[in-house]
């Protein structure tokens, strides 16, 4: 019996899709009317779609009766298409009525009004105009500093209490780490420091001499080239090129184990992130970036030797005898006392973007930029800072 039943209803269920929607318009007395039939189910409704199209286009119809007491089983689907021909009808003006509705049709029709309704009336998103656009960006620039500069102070701050390799349980500093930090941000930057400082003498000596030509005083380029390189151009190109080789390098090797929640494992086993992961980098920086900087410093005084020789006939003697008598210590001291503060704004940079990494490579690439970007940044910053103080305590 068990079988039979389902069988039958299974024939049932056959035969009920069997019957396919039909629409007839029909005229009586002025009146146009829709009669619909059969199932208007998801599965049905497309063979009815062209022919409601065409009503929906009948611009002949002055008034139209919707007839459903013919229509067994509807859905959703169904229900959508009658509630788009009557919304069509609406639009021409005309008031359609529906009759001969079922107790589901009804329940059915009327979600279908009411989700098209509110979809038409739903108002457009409201942009406000570029003025209150460009303060809510400079509000939330401001926020976004703030929240950096806290964490600058968190990470310095915990860098300057000590190394604290374990959470809580004394200090202790990894002379292992530091040195091969050293080796990779220093030994590793010494050929592209020294070609680009070279070049960039050069060019300085060169420009230099040209312009001075003219008054006669090419022997001055000595002063301008020495003066130039030693207090400001020295430290500041090794100070960018540091911050786009070591500073990428911090903020993507940090931001990489921030993804593979490697930084969450040190707190987990009771390590100090900032004193595993920053502190070593940071006082690598600060130790090899002034080496780089005294490096940097002959090398442009080397290529402005040699473009001087060779362009403006000033031997290398001379050269050196004149740059003794331009500079003195204070010239050399100028820019070397300003490669520490760089080191630090680099490496706290680096390491407060490195930890802002989230789960997905778009994210460690937009931080690794933001770090080299607000580094070279914030490094021309400090360095005209320190040139606003030197020329107020004539130093």
């Amino acid at each position: 019996m068990l079988f039979k039943r389902r069988s039958d209803a299974s024939q049932a269920d056959a035969a009920d899709a069997d019957i396919e929607p039909r629409i007839a318009l029909a005229e009586n007395e002025g009146i146009h009317e829709a009669i619909l039939k059969g199932n208007w189910t998801t599965r049905r409704v497309a063979v009815v779609d062209a022919t409601l199209r065409k009503i929906e286009k009948n611009n002949n119809i002055k008034n139209l009766r919707v007839d459903l007491s013919g229509v067994g089983r509807i859905d959703t689907a169904g229900a959508w298409l009658i509630e788009r021909l009557l919304t069509a009808m609406r639009a021409r003006g005309l008031q359609p009525e529906v009759t001969g509705a079922s107790n589901a049709a009804n329940i059915l029709l009327t979600a279908v009004h009411d989700a098209t309704t509110r979809e038409g009336e739903s108002a457009p998103e409201r942009r406000d105009n570029i003025l209150i656009r460009a303060l809510g960006a400079i509000g939330e620039a401001v926020y976004g500093i703030l929240e950096d500069l806290i964490a600058a102070l968190y990470i310095l701050g915990a860098t300057i209490r000590g190394a604290q390799m374990k959470i809580g349980r004394g200090h202790s500093v990894n002379v292992a780490a530091i040195v091969t930090q050293i080796d990779r941000m220093g030994v590793g930057a010494v050929p592209v420091i020294v070609l680009m400082s070279t070049i960039v003498g050069a060019i300085v000596a060169q420009q230099g001499a040209f312009q001075l030509r003219f008054f006669g005083a090419e022997i001055f380029v000595v002063d301008l080239v020495g003066i130039l390189v030693l207090r400001e151009m020295g430290v500041l190109l090794t100070a960018i090129m540091i911050a786009g080789r070591s500073g990428s390098a911090i903020t993507a090797e940090i931001g990489s184990m921030k993804m593979r929640e490697e930084v969450d494992a040190l707190t987990v086993i009771g390590l100090n992130p900032v004193g595993v992961l920053v502190f070593p980098r940071l006082v690598a920086l600060v130790i090899v970036l002034p080496c780089l900087t005294i490096i940097a410093n002959f090398a442009a005084l080397a290529g402005a030797i040699a473009i001087a020789y060779y362009y403006s006939n000033i031997a290398p003697a001379a050269f050196i005898d004149r740059l003794r008598a331009a500079i003195d210590l204070s010239t050399f001291l100028a820019g070397l006392i300003k490669a520490p503060f760089m080191a630090l704004v680099i490496g706290i940079i680096g390491s407060v973007e490195g930890l802002k990494v989230g789960g997905s490579a778009e994210s460690l690439g937009l931080h690794v930029t933001a770090s080299v970007v607000k580094s070279i940044f914030i490094v021309i910053l400090l360095d005209g800072f320190f040139a606003i103080f030197y020329a107020q305590i004539g130093f």
